[in-house]
């Protein structure tokens, strides 16, 4: 085939891949109401003459491309959700919705998997195996990978792959490691109980907010005197409220928060640690407490011999490899990795400001390179995975 051509259908495709994240990025819908987003997906699928899998999944689609013989399955999965954020690029194509943004990127995931899709297609019949493509929903509030496992679409696949964008690194870099790559995601309230008086006398109550004041200090204790120093945690209490008036102690103060950790053994000590000092403080101040636990994604664990398959698919696909530094952001692909083995990379995106943030952007011309890595990861997994060399 003639150069020229050659060069027409690589800017064909390139064009194809960024038309979709736009459309995507125009039109984004929250975690559980992605139906437009689904339909839209499932038409770019079907357009491309690939099969459609019924799974019960109220919103989100799973598709499939099945090559030859009966080789291994292998899922390459997309999160669709947007964020409760403005937008505040003034891109061309930024969010018609008030409101609502891709502002984590997720419209690049889902334009970079189709576009692995697409290619994955043209090679169905020398492929050893099946790939799955998984567009999952509600990625941000922690429940879509649940989803999708309940649903019964993950039964029958030996490895899941996936990605997410990285703006601190250029395009045409991708960050692979294996082992932690992202946090665990956990989230606690404490309810502080005092007895509420005259703020003129406050020795005629139980003041819960200089209860919960001591117990935000202590329990950065937990970090600094309880976890080892070989080990990685944060303990963040990020919202307190109590009180509607300046005149007034209050009966009850609450504090939510957040933990991260790269270590699950870390992760299961800690809300034991936590019970521990908020009574210990509410004990010394005549306060009751008490503590709601919400267990979230747990950290991100590559797998270390599909992490090196990653690698070198990567140089093969022209791509530069770095070693990330891990991310104290959750991910629930890693509820897949508890299941199966997986492997989850940073892709470079030359972005100009970080996740959630509502001026966050990508650099487009790493829709085409993503597409790429992901289509040759397909083939040698596959190839790896059913002992073929």
């Amino acid at each position: 085939m003639a150069q020229a051509a050659v060069d027409r259908i690589v800017t064909n495709f390139e064009q194809k891949l960024i038309m979709i994240r736009r459309h995507l990025h125009q039109n984004p819908e929250l975690s559980n109401e992605e139906f437009e987003t689904s339909a839209a997906i499932r038409a770019w699928l079907e357009e491309a003459g690939i099969a459609i899998l019924d799974f019960p999944l109220e919103t989100g689609v799973i598709a499939e491309v099945k090559g030859k013989g009966d080789g291994p399955t292998i899922a390459f999965r997309a999160d669709i959700d947007a964020l409760p954020i403005q937008e505040e690029t003034d891109l061309p194509f930024a969010s018609k919705v008030p409101g609502k943004m891709h502002a984590c990127g997720h419209d690049f995931h889902t334009a970079s998997i189709l576009g692995a899709a697409y290619l994955v297609k043209q090679k169905e019949e020398t492929l050893n195996g099946t790939v799955r493509f998984i567009f999952q929903p509600a990625e941000e509030n922690g429940g879509g990978a649940l989803q999708v496992i309940k649903s019964g679409a993950l039964e029958g696949v030996q490895a899941v792959f996936g990605m997410h964008n990285k703006p601190d690194l250029p395009v045409g870099t991708i960050g692979i490691k294996p082992g932690a790559l992202m946090a665990s995601v956990d989230g606690f309230k404490i309810e502080v109980e005092g007895v509420g008086t005259h703020a003129a006398v406050p020795d005629n109550g139980i003041d819960p907010i200089v209860t919960a004041a001591h117990i935000v200090t202590a329990l950065q204790t937990i970090v600094s005197r309880n976890i080892s120093s070989l080990h990685n945690a944060v303990v963040s209490v990020s919202s307190m409220h109590s009180g509607s008036t300046w005149n007034v102690i209050p009966s009850k103060a609450v504090l939510e928060g957040t933990v991260r950790t790269f270590q699950e053994e870390v992760r299961k000590q800690i809300p034991a640690h936590i019970r521990r000092v908020i009574e210990g403080v509410a004990a010394a101040y005549g306060a009751n407490v008490s503590l709601h636990w919400y267990a979230g994604p747990p950290s991100v664990q590559n797998d270390e011999e599909l992490t090196k398959l990653s690698i070198q698919v990567a140089q093969k696909a022209g791509l530069e490899v770095v070693k990330p530094a891990p991310s104290p952001a959750g991910e629930d692909f890693a509820f897949y990795q508890e299941k199966i083995p997986g492997s989850f990379v940073f892709m470079g995106t030359s972005g100009t400001k970080e996740w959630h943030h509502p001026a966050f952007t990508v650099d487009e011309r790493a829709l085409q390179s993503s597409a790429h890595f992901f289509a040759v990861l397909a083939e040698e997994a596959l190839n790896k995975l059913g002992g073929n060399r």
